[in-house]
């Protein structure tokens, strides 16, 4: 479990994608403020959790006022006997560069406990990792790439852009200690059905520069977007081992497209 958790966050990261263009007037943003999306994480055909993402405007960082994404997963009760989860990760989102302040991530997943928090300071390209365990803490300063986003900060930025079936894009990425320049297909669009009906949805797959999958010694990864001006995650397919892992949208809050019950 604490495999595909992690996985979650970082093919949400590589996923979602946006080129170097920022738009800063938030009358344009194709979300609304106060957004919440709820996922349902199932292994075949076994439930196995929540994943809830919001996005809020919150107090500045370092003088600059940022939004506050904040992701939790939780396990259920019946994973929880086998792997309990309890992740929660805050993302400070510059409202007006859209680029990364702060990413904290608060881990609990079985008798692993961790705090992490990068401090990001992208006019000088620094970044500052910070790394909380069993009462050690670790700091480590480096350059971190340009318009640096963390991995739930792209998870909108991809909302901001126009995407089209055939199309390849690439962003910087800077999160858990590390840089990743990442490279994310388009591959075609399908029709799903989701909780606002059937929709055409864009299905995205994300490699390396290099054509290798992002996370190494694993399965392939897939992404479906509502392919409309909001492009709403309502699907998210994780492949492993023994199985997959599935991440299906089941309740939204303050979203513009209607909820059909």
């Amino acid at each position: 479990m604490q495999t595909v958790l992690k996985k979650l966050l970082f093919v949400l990261s590589f996923s979602l994608i946006i080129n170097s263009s920022l738009v800063s007037n938030t009358s344009l943003l194709p979300f609304n403020i106060g957004e919440k999306l709820i996922f349902d994480v199932n292994f075949g055909l076994l439930k196995g959790g929540t994943f809830k993402m919001s996005i809020i405007e919150d107090d500045s960082i370092s003088g600059h006022k940022c939004y506050h994404i904040k992701s939790r997963t939780k396990t259920n009760k019946f994973f929880d006997m086998i792997y309990k989860v309890r992740d929660e990760i805050d993302s400070y989102w510059d409202v007006e560069k859209l680029v990364s302040r702060r990413y904290a991530k608060k881990l609990s997943e079985g008798r692993y406990k961790q705090n992490r928090i990068h401090f990001y300071y992208p006019e000088d390209t620094l970044t500052q990792y910070v790394k909380y365990r069993d009462g050690n803490v670790t700091k480590t300063e480096f350059k971190c790439l340009p318009d640096a986003q963390d991995a739930l900060s792209i998870f909108y930025h991809i909302r901001l852009q126009d995407l089209n079936v055939g199309d390849s894009v690439y962003v910087n990425v800077t999160a858990d200690g590390k840089n990743y320049i990442s490279k994310v297909l388009i591959e075609k669009k399908e029709e799903l059905k989701t909780i606002f009906g059937k929709k055409d949805c864009y299905k995205i797959h994300p490699v390396l520069e290099k054509g290798e999958t992002i996370f190494k010694q694993t399965g392939e990864m897939y992404m479906w977007l509502t392919a409309d001006e909001y492009k709403i995650p309502v699907k998210l397919v994780s492949e492993v081992k023994y199985g997959k892992f599935s991440f299906k949208l089941k309740d939204a809050k303050n979203v513009e497209l209607e909820i059909k019950k």
